[in-house]
């Protein structure tokens, strides 16, 4: 496929409460089972040294998917880990706060915009992000890499595979019951997502990070920086 295509999901312009956003919010827990993203991000964090007091995830929309990812790591990662939860509109509900609690995860919801929040300078070992990246164009991006080189030890991401299967996969996610949006912001995704190193591109050569960039099960990317040294 041609480069990168940015254009505005349908799901970025509803209300949180809108029953058509609520509906594509869980069509994306099924969509994250089916591309296997859960289990990516936490084999990543999984081959860490060392397991990260703290984490920021970006991008986290009802915190569902880190809640998966923690739940698989309970039996590695230490008790008291600090957990940020940053989303411009944030939906997280108090149970599943309650949920992190139960794991030992202090979570925290952060209502920002990220790009702001990288200026700010704030400090966590681990920066992550799950089908987030993609809505910044690439300048955007390597603003944000490079405040958050400064910031973290570790940064993992996974995206939408940008090749002809994952579009032809969007095509059939009507099959397990999407909605309009999610169907619409699927392809959408697909076409501003990722493939070879065009991450590492974006990422500060000058670092002094380790990074790691593959195509990650069938319609996945997955980006993995580490501070060389680190833990």
């Amino acid at each position: 496929m041609n480069g990168r295509v940015l254009a505005p999901e349908l799901l970025d312009s509803l209300p949180p409460t809108d029953p058509a956003a609520i509906r594509s919010r869980a069509d994306l827990r099924r969509v994250n089972w089916w591309m296997g993203n859960v289990g990516h991000v936490t084999h990543a964090i999984e081959s860490l040294p060392k397991f990260p007091a703290s984490i920021l995830e970006i991008g986290a929309g009802d915190g569902t998917f880190m809640l998966k990812v923690a739940e698989r790591l309970k039996r590695r990662s230490e008790r008291d880990v600090r957990l940020y939860l940053l989303d411009r509109e944030p939906v997280i509900q108090p149970g599943t706060l309650a949920a992190f609690s139960r794991l030992g995860w202090r979570a925290e919801v952060v209502h920002a915009d990220v790009l702001e929040w990288s200026r700010r300078g704030e400090v966590a070992d681990l920066v992550t992000a799950n089908l987030f990246l993609h809505h910044f164009s690439d300048s955007q991006l390597a603003e944000m890499f490079q405040a958050f080189s400064r910031n973290c030890s570790t940064f993992v991401a996974c995206e939408p595979r940008r090749w002809r299967p994952s579009v032809v996969g969007t095509r059939l996610l009507w099959c397990i019951g999407c909605n309009r949006v999610t169907l619409h912001d699927a392809d959408v995704s697909v076409r501003a997502g990722f493939r070879e190193r065009e991450l590492t591109a974006l990422w500060p050569a000058e670092s002094g990070f380790q990074v790691r960039e593959e195509p990650a099960g069938f319609a996945s990317h997955l980006f993995l920086a580490t501070r060389a040294g680190a833990n």
